[in-house]
């Protein structure tokens, strides 16, 4: 019987092969380039839709509004996979949270959009203790996937969190709405509040599933490169009595 012998594959072919592969990766990976899409901008104010007044800001009740630019939002995704390593952890970021808070009664309500999240700032990724360095390539793609193809930004463009004080003082009841769903969390919270009652700050953070929220999270090449599903969240939000900015409107839904 005659045996077929297979003759081992020449260096500079071997060579080949494995550019044609790393190359074949990058393209398929999450972090690769974006096609050119654009997705709406931010509505101005007049344009934002419809909310309904909760009636814990009735007529009377002290109101403290969110100052944007001294509050962030941040959400922190780390990769998976067995190709985990070609990949990044990345944070993303909101600088234009909207929204009040009701120390008297312990409620506060925000919410921000999804395209106007930054996409791993250097500053974040630091803090956030990420220690790869992504491409702007990499960060322009990872933004694409995150509002198109995971987030369904267009759809979904709004996130919302809605908390109210439990019998613990440092503990919340909230309801996040992310990507249409609702889901109630226990959040911890500290808080720091001024002797007048003017001025207010709270942070705290904690772990949320994508798929709690019907998202899907992003993954190519059968799983080997993915986003795993939990994420982190935190925030550091001000409020202040005397604040008055276009937009920032003391109605967000919820």
């Amino acid at each position: 019987m005659l045996r077929q012998e297979c003759s081992p594959i020449p260096p500079m072919r071997r060579r080949a092969l494995l550019a044609c592969t790393c190359a074949l990766l990058a393209a398929c990976s999450p972090f690769s380039a974006p096609p050119a899409i654009q997705l709406p901008g931010p509505p101005a104010p007049a344009g934002s839709p419809a909310m309904a007044i909760p009636a814990w800001q009735r007529q009377g009740m002290q109101l403290l509004q969110i100052a944007p630019d001294e509050s962030l939002l941040t959400i922190t995704v780390r990769r998976g996979g067995a190709l985990a390593r070609l990949g990044h952890d990345h944070v993303v970021a909101s600088h234009t949270l909207q929204g009040v808070v009701a120390p008297a009664v312990g409620r506060a309500q925000f919410r921000f959009r999804l395209d106007e999240m930054s996409v791993d700032e250097e500053s974040l990724r630091q803090t956030a203790g990420l220690t790869t360095t992504p491409s702007a390539d990499a960060i322009a793609g990872t933004r694409h996937n995150m509002l198109v193809r995971v987030l369904e930004a267009e759809r979904y463009p709004w996130v919302s969190i809605a908390a109210r004080r439990t019998g613990n003082k440092q503990v919340f009841d909230a309801d996040i709405t992310l990507h249409g769903v609702t889901r109630t969390v226990q959040l911890p919270v500290r808080i720091e509040e001024a002797a007048d009652g003017r001025r207010l700050q709270a942070s705290g953070s904690l772990l949320l599933k994508q798929s709690d929220f019907g998202i899907v999270p992003f993954a190519v090449l059968g799983g080997a490169m993915a986003v795993q599903d939990q994420m982190e969240l935190a925030f550091r939000i001000t409020a202040r009595q005397e604040l008055s900015v276009p937009g920032s409107g003391a109605n967000p839904d919820r």
